[in-house]
């Protein structure tokens, strides 16, 4: 299969296009599934079969990624790349709450991106076919352990079907500041605490929350420490009881985790949180945080970080994870690596594409990436200490308390992206708990259950 041209807009001089976020219809409806690309060669190619090098040759590489947050950085790393390799020019394209529905259309098309990304976990076998195996390539001597795990494929543990931007922490972001100022003298553990902590927030003027719930993808972020928490306490992993629901052999209202002190929380956070939840997206929180009037940011990681210390550099950031019973143990952060940049495999650039990516995870300069330029957990192995609050807090807490199970990986983007719709139509008043958890049960066995 052959990559159409691209765009008259694409293939001029290297482009950087970061879309805007388009909001999720509010209606009360669960969009379909895309459907499922089609391919129509395998892509268990080796490393081995790659064609010779040509990074002498002009090539234009397409990258097609979500994570908009990591624009600024990513054109850095462009940038730097050109001096590495002046022929290459990448032309890179990122959105964040469509891209699962653009992306399938792009491979539907033919038009598959050079570079592309996707969930890692589960969604490593969704785009196996499309995806070239990294197995033997450079990269993989420096890639962490725990990170090309999650880019094998689940269903036989082989192979190397991509590369992360990040290793992650997961959890909420606290100004410590107002905290202080508002008699607190630790990060509420427990569900009850939490509300309690709310009200002394909002007496002193502030906002307690800014929540982001225009973006779906927020809403996956917090759902998986409940899911967490409601899989331990019925004794199960969060992969098996993710597997029930896929069955159909779950149902939310079976786990007070999910059906009570989930969406407890998400009315604590409309409630306390933005005056229009649903308008206000990854920049609206930034900017409600950045400037002290949330004392609390949801959905986020030490990917924002950066952002807010741009808006202010003597912001006092705090990090710790979702209270989600009344049990303060099980107030965790969750660490893992949630993304996964694939190489299509049949790129009429791979090898400049194989290149590049190579570099960024070997070279000194892409190493001290990671932490220097996008402020993230680094996915190679590196003894660079992070200066990010998230990262090292994250760090200690992981250390501390161990840390909860990266368990949106069980599931792919069409589900989470489903379930956010279902969560703003539920915000929204379209859906009462008991219908939108009808919903959940259903899109995920109809979305998920069938892959």
């Amino acid at each position: 299969m052959k990559k159409k041209l691209l765009s008259v807009l694409l293939c001029t001089a290297m482009l950087t296009t970061v879309l805007a976020g388009c909001g999720s219809g509010n209606d009360g409806g669960s969009a379909p599934a895309p459907e499922a690309p089609a391919a129509d060669e395998s892509a268990d190619a080796s490393a081995a079969e790659a064609p010779a090098a040509s990074s002498d040759e002009p090539a234009e590489i397409y990258m097609f990624i979500s994570s908009p947050e990591y624009a600024d950085a990513i054109n850095t790393l462009i940038e730097e790349y050109k001096n590495v390799a002046p022929n290459v020019t990448i032309n890179y394209e990122t959105t964040q709450n469509d891209y699962p529905t653009l992306l399938k259309a792009k491979l539907n098309s033919g038009e598959v991106p050079d570079i592309f990304s996707s969930t890692s976990g589960k969604e490593i076998d969704v785009y196996k076919e499309y995806s070239f195996d990294l197995s033997g390539q450079a990269l993989e001597t420096t890639m962490q352990p725990a990170v090309a795990s999650m880019m094998a494929s689940p269903e036989d543990g082989a192979g190397l079907y991509g590369i992360a931007i990040k290793g992650n922490y997961f959890g909420m972001i606290y100004n410590k500041a107002i905290f202080e100022e508002c008699g607190i003298s630790e990060f509420p553990q427990t569900v009850s605490d939490m509300e309690a902590a709310c009200e002394k927030i909002s007496a002193a003027g502030y906002k307690p929350f800014t929540t982001g719930f225009n973006e779906w993808w927020v809403f996956k972020h917090v759902w998986q420490h409940f899911l967490d928490a409601a899989a331990a306490n019925a004794g199960i992993s969060s992969a098996e009881l993710v597997a029930k629901f896929e069955k159909g052999e779950a149902k939310v209202a079976d786990y007070p985790e999910l059906y009570d002190n989930f969406f407890n929380f998400i009315d604590l956070a409309v409630k306390y949180g933005d005056d229009k939840p649903l308008e206000t997206a990854l920049d609206g929180e930034l900017s409600a945080f950045g400037t002290g009037k949330a004392a609390m940011v949801l959905g986020q990681g030490a990917w924002v970080e950066g952002d807010l210390l741009a808006i202010d550099p003597n912001l006092q950031i705090g990090f710790n994870g979702y209270p989600v019973t009344d049990d303060a143990a099980q107030c965790q952060v969750i660490a893992g690596s949630d993304q996964a940049l694939r190489i299509s495999a049949d790129s009429d650039v791979l090898q400049p594409t194989l290149d590049f990516v190579n570099w960024w995870y070997t070279s000194d300069y892409g190493k001290a990436w990671f932490i220097d330029v996008a402020g993230v957990v680094p996915p190679v192995v590196s003894d660079v200490e992070s200066t990010f609050e998230v990262v090292k807090q994250g760090d200690a807490l992981s250390a501390s308390k161990g840390a909860a199970d990266l368990s949106i990986c069980y599931s792919t983007d069409s589900w989470h992206q489903t379930f956010g719709e279902i969560m703003q139509s539920y915000i929204s008043g379209a859906a009462d708990k008991d219908a939108s958890c009808a919903q959940i049960q259903e899109q995920w066995a109809a979305i998920d259950g069938a892959n």
